[in-house]
């Protein structure tokens, strides 16, 4: 059966990479879908590629633009938000990758899950703001979540070991980013061109920020918490600089399962469109001929306290964890920008977080108010 899929953010790495899979497969799918926010140059060339029904733009001059484009093509071009959340419920699509990045990733998935359609999500802040209200509408309307982030990924497959009732904990591994080790004074010092040169990985501007503060890994604590219907104290994070253990599953009769592999995103995009099959690819694999070592060591919340902050959003729950994405969006933008330093970013969130009255079991329009909140908050905070 050929599945016919919607990308949004393909022309990120990994909308990228999600589309090199689909060319590796092209008995086995066919895109209807294509989005980006900007990068209109690069989804002229997909659309050319893979000659989808859509193509959706951040805005209508864009969106005209690229009309010019694909004028001798029949591809429809639509704009903005309103478009992202049409291709989201396109009639024709099975699945939908959900690749752009930020709180923009929210509403779009509300949408496929609501349209019945298997969601492969890389969003993070999709679960991360909103999980209570994304994981009853999956229930509700009888829609499969698959995750694409690797750490989710190797959960997911790991679990099929046991069940939920013989589970202890589950261990996220995290690389320590590339100041791994460094001191307060040392991070003083880090440039924003520093942060941005991750050891393993090839990600975006901002998750690799988030990375670099561990912040990454404290979201997908919160998105464990949810994807898998977990406790707080279930879920652990251990640091593994190599990168080659993706997460492990303990039981209770202390055995541990994990999943390993190259870092590289390919597997687990690809499992996610493939499952519960698994196909045959020509990608790299890991060479048991070498020798190899790999540690393991527990993270530093002095070095890392946006983990901390992540664990203390999760355990009071409602619109905290919202607030906590939306601080950490500005944050992040601002330290790109060089108008904070990094040690500046948990200083901001912690600030933000404490100024916010929480408010449980909030409805949607409650987390994009707190989303909206904090945003504001924290650059009212860094303009002073």
């Amino acid at each position: 059966m050929v599945q016919r899929v919607v990308v949004l953010g393909s022309t990120g790495s990994i909308g990228v990479q999600t589309l090199k899979i689909i060319e590796q497969f092209k008995d086995k799918f066919n895109v209807c879908a294509l989005s980006t926010a900007n990068n209109i140059s690069l989804l002229q060339e997909q659309a050319r590629k893979f000659k989808p029904d859509v193509v959706v733009v951040a805005n209508e001059k864009m969106a005209a633009e690229l009309k010019g484009g694909l004028k001798d093509l029949p591809i429809k071009v639509l704009a903005g938000a309103k478009g992202l959340v049409e291709i989201s419920a396109w009639p024709e699509a099975d699945v939908v990758v959900v690749a752009v990045v930020g709180f923009s990733g929210l509403i779009p998935t509300l949408t496929a899950i609501r349209a019945g359609k298997k969601v492969a999500l890389a969003n993070k802040e999709t679960l991360v703001a909103a999980g209570e209200i994304v994981m009853e509408e999956a229930r509700h309307h009888n829609t499969v979540i698959m995750p694409i982030d690797s750490e989710h990924a190797a959960i997911f497959q790991c679990l099929h070991a046991g069940n939920n009732s013989e589970l202890k904990h589950v261990i996220l591994t995290a690389s320590g980013g590339p100041f791994l080790g460094k001191n307060r004074e040392d991070l003083a010092k880090v440039s924003s061109k520093q942060a941005l040169k991750h050891p393993n990985w090839q990600m975006g501007p901002r998750i690799t920020v988030d990375s670099a503060t561990l912040m990454n890994k404290g979201f997908e604590v919160i998105e464990a918490y949810h994807l898998f219907n977990l406790k707080t104290e279930q879920i652990q994070v251990t640091i593994h600089p190599e990168s080659i253990v993706h997460s492990m599953v303990e039981f209770v009769d202390g055995s541990i399962i994990a999943q390993l592999g190259l870092p590289d995103m390919l597997v687990p995009i690809q499992y996610a469109l493939s499952y519960p099959e698994r196909w045959v690819n020509p990608f790299p694999r890991f060479n048991w001929g070498q020798s190899h070592a790999l540690h393991f060591l527990p993270p530093s919340t002095e070095e890392f306290p946006c983990l901390g902050l992540a664990y203390q959003a999760l355990h009071k729950g409602g619109t905290l964890p919202a607030v906590l994405n939306g601080a950490d969006e500005i944050a992040v933008r601002y330290f790109l920008e060089d108008r904070i330093s990094f040690l500046q970013i948990p200083a901001l969130l912690a600030e933000v977080m404490g100024r916010h009255k929480v408010k449980q079991h909030p409805s949607l329009q409650e987390i994009m108010d707190a989303d909206g909140w904090a945003r504001e908050e924290a650059a009212a905070i860094i303009k002073g």
